[in-house]
């Protein structure tokens, strides 16, 4: 082993037993404090090697152990059992304590030894390295200014580990040194190479200038530059597609010779100069949209309009569409007062059946076992939800949320029980309707219809007609009844959620109004556009 330095800890060799040795050989020709560690995990990771108070790495021999250590063979050090006894070096000072030691404990057992040393050698000869560790043992243990700056270094460094613990991890690349080389193949054959070739930007489209490098800064500049007509296109026409349902060009992901031409190709072009010369203002931009004649029409339809624009690619009506499942849940979040504010911060995990995870992960794998957020946590946006792509949320993939796995320019839309399942049963819908029935009752004392139109103008944005509010008022009258007969069920259903239930509110009377407000939730003008 040279002068490196190791421990066998043995059942019986060397079927069941630890073998370590350091890395790295001792120093010569001088007194080196060693200390080993043992945690009694019958694991070689439990075993740690200090030489002058620094960890050091070690190889591992053996890694077998799974019995007792307790055995007739006698503690040797410096010594195989009957053979090998250490030869060229001394023993001094050995200690045994019976727990395992922290690493600022042997980093004080080694200052001290070395300590005593410096302090036997005379003056002039002490060596200026180990007055040097002296000198930094002392500051590490008895110089109460160094202690202090040390414990706020330290404090320092855990805010800050926590802050990058918080935030999204952003993986740069860096430009080659190097020109990429590529070539022509010769009908695609990688071993056939023809002609040597350069980046460059497609001969239909605008120059690539000179004045710009030739990598992907240099390629982000030509995209935004004004001559080229396709960033701002496809931009406003995705816009348009999230606005209205469907783009004016309907394949947005694909605006080549395959893809489907522009219903209004002068509209496109006008919207893409407009937001360009706007400075790419999304905000400015969506504003235009939303207070557009086009946007603000009836989404009602007749006979001749289905007939001559049954996909309504003319416009000749406002957009009628179910909202994406982030905005399903938002919505609800919104009309119920419950949404959060707040702006950034890590993701957050609302409520979600048992077992989503687990039936999916793997043994040790960090996101094994969901944990539900409490507070504010579980009433924030859904952009904020963390995702997992192996499980994704329930709720937003049962409405058609892309499961991450790869780009999806167009969301799918269908119409399934399984929606109006989570809309009427899952926790964060029945709890949103509790909280807006607790307001209306707050907002509008005993009256019924003020009552209600406190919830139609919050869900629906309007006031409910008078056929609307008999049919209603029947629903009220029979749920009343049903939770007054019916108490702990009232209970029940008032208490689904983390946040409580307002105590001052009859129990049967806001059960009666939350299963109200639910249904109003689960109407078609609710969950459209």
């Amino acid at each position: 082993e040279g002068r490196r330095i190791g421990a066998h800890i043995i059942n019986k060799w060397p079927e069941n037993a630890l073998k370590a040795v350091t890395k790295d050989q001792l120093p010569a020709d001088q007194w080196v404090h060693v200390a080993f560690v043992y945690d009694g995990s019958r694991k070689a990771a439990g075993l740690k090697v200090y030489v002058n108070g620094q960890l050091k790495p070690l190889n591992i021999a053996a890694d077998s152990l799974t019995e007792t250590i307790r055995t007739n063979v006698p503690l040797k050090i410096g010594q195989r059992h009957t053979s090998s006894p250490l030869s060229g070096a001394s023993i001094e000072d050995v200690r045994i304590y019976g727990r395992t030691l922290a690493a600022s404990e042997t980093s004080s057992l080694a200052s001290a030894a070395l300590l005593a040393s410096v302090q036997a050698a005379a003056p002039e000869a002490r060596k200026p390295a180990d007055v040097e560790s002296l000198f930094t043992w002392w500051l590490a243990n008895l110089d109460e200014t160094a202690k202090e700056l040390v414990a706020r270094r330290e404090e320092l460094t855990r805010e800050r580990n926590d802050i990058q613990a918080r935030s999204a991890v952003t993986h740069v690349m860096q430009e080659r040194d190097t020109a990429p080389i590529a070539f022509v193949l010769n009908r695609g054959e990688y071993d056939q190479r023809l002609d040597q070739v350069g980046p460059d930007t497609p001969e239909l489209l605008p120059p690539f200038p000179d004045d710009l490098p030739r990598n992907r800064l240099g390629l982000a500049q030509w995209l935004m530059r004004p001559e080229n007509p396709l960033t701002a296109r496809v931009t406003v026409n995705r816009f348009w597609q999230e606005v209205f349902g469907q783009g004016l060009v309907r394949t947005a992901g694909d605006f080549g010779v395959s893809g489907e031409l522009p219903s209004h190709p002068n509209l496109l072009d006008w919207l893409a100069i407009e937001f360009r010369d706007s400075g790419w203002d999304m905000k400015q931009f969506y504003k235009l949209l939303l207070t557009s004649a086009t946007y603000r029409q009836s989404a009602a339809t007749t006979p001749e309009k289905l007939e001559k624009d049954g996909e309504n690619r003319l416009l000749s009506r406002g957009p009628r569409f179910r909202m994406d499942a982030e905005m399903v849940r938002d919505y609800a979040l919104a009309a119920s007062g419950l949404l959060s504010p707040k702006i950034g911060g890590p993701s957050v995990k609302p409520y979600q059946p048992p077992g989503v995870w687990e039936a999916v992960a793997m043994i040790g794998s960090n996101t094994r076992d969901y944990v539900q957020d409490t507070g504010e946590s579980l009433y924030r946006r859904s952009m904020y939800t963390f995702w997992k792509r192996s499980a994704p949320p329930a709720s937003m993939e049962i409405f058609n949320a892309p499961n991450r796995e790869h780009c999806t320019v167009v969301r799918e839309r269908t119409n399934t029980p399984l929606q109006a399942l989570v809309t009427l049963n899952d926790p964060q819908f029945v709890e949103a309707a509790r909280e807006l029935a607790t307001r209306a009752i707050r907002a509008a004392g005993p009256s019924f219809e003020h009552r209600l139109s406190h919830i139609a103008m919050r869900l629906l944005a309007r006031e409910l007609t008078a056929e609307e509010l008999s049919i209603i008022k029947e629903s009220v009258t029979k749920l009343e009844s049903h939770y007054a007969a019916h108490l702990e069920e009232a209970k029940q259903l008032i208490d689904v959620g983390d946040k409580p239930a307002d105590a001052t509110l009859p129990a049967a009377e806001l059960a009666a109004w939350t299963m109200t407000v639910n249904e109003l939730m689960n109407l078609d003008e609710v969950l459209n556009k």
